[in-house]
């Protein structure tokens, strides 16, 4: 559900006036807000199976860290949440605030998408152009439904496609030296 009124600019201020709920997510991308509900099982699995991949290259190569859902701060009135994200520990130390919240671009966002036109804008369009302006450097659209992975990787100072992974194609990162898995780990069965 997206709650657009006419005029309305929303910020991170308002959102410690709506109502708080373990089932309802709240994101602001350029003072739009955006409610949705808690994803369904399949989806957090998804984002589980993407997370336990990168978690373990990750401890292995001591490079950064995987994180589910974080909060990141982007400004007064870009304010989302991610499924998962992948940083840098310099980067980390860069752009974490006080309170655990992430304040600046990351090295890699992924979205998995969930159903409905709504949510497929607010990824594909409106996450990407928002990732794009703020700087993060690759991002990752994840479609649980036709099992595939749309990579965006930052090209002249903007996110561009680069791949569209299906089936059995693995996925690697210029970012992510060494990490390579086939793209049906991602996906429960």
């Amino acid at each position: 559900m997206n709650q657009a009124i006419e005029g309305v600019r929303w910020t991170i201020h308002d959102l410690e006036v709506l109502p708080e709920n373990e089932w309802t997510r709240y994101e602001i991308i350029n003072g739009e807000l955006f409610v949705t509900r808690t994803p369904h099982r399949r989806h957090q699995q998804a984002c589980g199976k993407i997370f336990r991949q990168l978690d373990v290259w990750s401890d292995s190569s001591g490079l950064g860290e995987t994180i589910v859902s974080p909060g990141v701060i982007f400004s007064q009135s870009d304010s989302v949440i991610p499924d998962v994200v992948w940083v840098s520990r310099e980067r980390l130390a860069q752009i974490e605030d006080e309170a655990g919240h992430l304040i600046g671009a990351l090295e890699l966002v992924i979205e998995v998408l969930s159903p409905g036109k709504q949510n497929e804008f607010r990824d594909k369009e409106a996450k990407l152009k928002l990732y794009s302006d703020r700087g993060v450097c690759e991002y990752w659209i994840v479609d649980r439904f036709s099992q595939k992975v749309e990579v965006y990787r930052r090209e002249k100072a903007q996110l561009v496609l680069v791949a569209t992974l299906l089936g059995d194609d693995e996925i690697t990162s210029p970012l992510l030296p060494g990490f390579c898995c086939s793209i049906r780990l991602f996906f429960p069965e």
